[in-house]
């Protein structure tokens, strides 16, 4: 019975757009950044305009990706509220307050101020909620408090929200919220709720990697993980991808460890967040003390679930711009990689997108000095994916810090690579997925946004979020 929920979770969150959804980061639990977006083909984008009627507006720094539920387009920001606009006005349908965020003066280190809402959410298709962790201050304290919200009118659900350091305690964990950081995105599997945390910007204290996970019926702690080794923190974008009722994720440089400690690490974990001991269920570059060293992290880039013919591959991207191609089904342990290849001249960071081509797999990402084919180097570029192999694809000029996404019109036809320039030239940008060739650069930047946004295709339109408003792209004829 427990094997059979875990795959009716999964199979929900990963088909959410039977559900009129966008439930999770980059679309689904795999993080691929591939949607469906009829009608926008590479005509259609050479035409994209800001979408006049939509005035979206929301009061905060937006760092999550906004999510997709039946017609409503739902931000929550680091001022603690999460704002359900009309996909199609804009207009507000409904409002919510979590409480009052944590300024940064408040703080030993970092570089968001206030910090609430940072990770993106996730929807659960099947109970109507949704599931974030913000920062709130309570009692003159910050908190990292996990909420449950009714997705029919922004309500908090019965049991929540949950204290992060009294679930951690219950779990033999100690945890300090004014050192620990929440930037990854949530994930859900089998009724439960996973949130990842690292530590903030200057990495300042003694704060570690961190997954727990909340059981959502009822709203309980259920599991931990922590890493041996001090620091170590997750904090990529896409934070937990999962697949085939695993948990992935990646950690970034401990402090002082003689011995590998988790750090660097590529980890497959279950629902049940059991340490892995058995290199099968592992994976670290056989340089992780020099990485370590380096500040180069492998946590910056959430773990891609590939899959090819006959083989289940996982990707992972580090700082220093190395490729890893793993077997999903045994990550090797340590220097246990099927293939290796230096991919770009400075670090990766960002929340990569991928999507089939014939009996290859292409995977867009963003990286100052990413590689091309025939030498040179671009801001964006493709690598070609098989069971055995990573090449480089294709590259193009790019400025800016924005996670790639892809479109299809129809699952396969005219694949196109969207990005925005935070951070850099401030504009939206398509490129064709199969060549890299441009189609589209918007003509005024967008001001705001925060590093690493990413792009929400859906209801006719492209989205991106930035400081106090949602701005709209249409390619049809509204």
């Amino acid at each position: 019975m427990r094997s059979i929920m875990l795959i009716l979770s999964l199979s929900l969150f990963l088909n959410a757009r039977a559900f009129g959804a966008i439930a999770g980061y980059h679309g689904d639990a795999r993080r691929s950044g591939d949607y469906i977006a009829p009608g926008l083909s590479w005509a259609a984008a050479r035409h994209l305009r800001r979408d006049a009627g939509f005035d979206g507006r929301v009061s905060g720094n937006v760092y999550a990706q906004p999510l997709y539920w039946h017609g409503m387009i739902i931000v929550a920001t680091e001022s603690d509220e999460v704002d359900a606009l009309d996909a199609g006005t804009g207009r507000a349908i409904w409002r919510v307050r979590l409480g009052a965020p944590t300024r940064g003066s408040a703080l030993p280190c970092g570089d968001i101020d206030p910090v609430g809402v940072t990770g993106t959410p996730v929807i659960d298709p099947a109970r109507g909620a949704l599931y974030l962790a913000a920062m709130v201050k309570r009692g003159g304290q910050p908190r990292y408090l996990v909420f449950g919200l009714r997705l029919s009118d922004g309500k908090v659900l019965p049991g929540w929200p949950i204290d992060a350091r009294q679930a951690l305690r219950r779990e033999g964990i100690a945890f300090n919220p004014l050192i620990q950081g929440q930037r990854s995105a949530l994930a859900l599997l089998d009724n439960r709720v996973f949130i990842a945390f690292g530590g903030r910007d200057g990495d300042c204290g003694p704060y570690h990697g961190i997954v727990l996970g909340i059981g959502t019926d009822p709203p309980a702690p259920a599991a931990a993980w922590k890493t041996r080794g001090v620091k170590g923190g997750i904090w990529a974008p896409g934070g937990i991808s999962a697949a085939n009722g695993a948990l992935f994720f990646t950690t970034g440089n401990t402090s002082g460890a003689r011995r590998w400690a988790d750090g660097e690490g590529v980890f497959r974990l279950g629902p049940n967040l059991t340490r892995a001991s058995n290199p099968r269920d592992f994976f670290a570059p056989a340089n992780w003390r020099t990485l370590d060293d380096d500040d180069l992290d492998m946590s910056g880039v959430d773990p891609l679930p590939i899959d090819l013919p006959g083989a289940h591959r996982l990707l992972a991207l580090g700082k220093d711009g190395d490729a890893y191609l793993l077997n999903r089904d045994d990550l090797g342990g340590i220097g246990g990689q099927i293939a290796i290849r230096h991919v770009a001249d400075s670090e990766i960071i960002t929340a990569p997108a991928f999507f089939p081509e014939g009996n290859r797999v292409l995977v867009a990402y963003q990286a100052g000095g990413a590689l091309c084919p025939n030498g040179g180097s671009g801001g964006i570029a493709a690598l070609a994916v098989t069971a055995t192999s990573l090449a480089p694809a294709w590259c193009a000029p790019f400025d800016g810090r924005g996670s790639p996404i892809v479109t299809t019109t129809d699952g396969h036809s005219d694949p196109i690579v969207w990005a925005v320039g935070t951070r850099g030239d401030g504009r939206l940008h398509a490129y064709r997925g199969d060549t890299g060739a441009p189609l589209y650069a918007s003509r005024s930047p967008i001001p705001g946004m925060a590093p690493f946004i990413t792009i929400l295709p859906a209801d006719g339109r492209l989205y991106v979020a930035a400081s106090g408003r949602i701005t709209a792209f249409t390619w049809s004829g509204r």
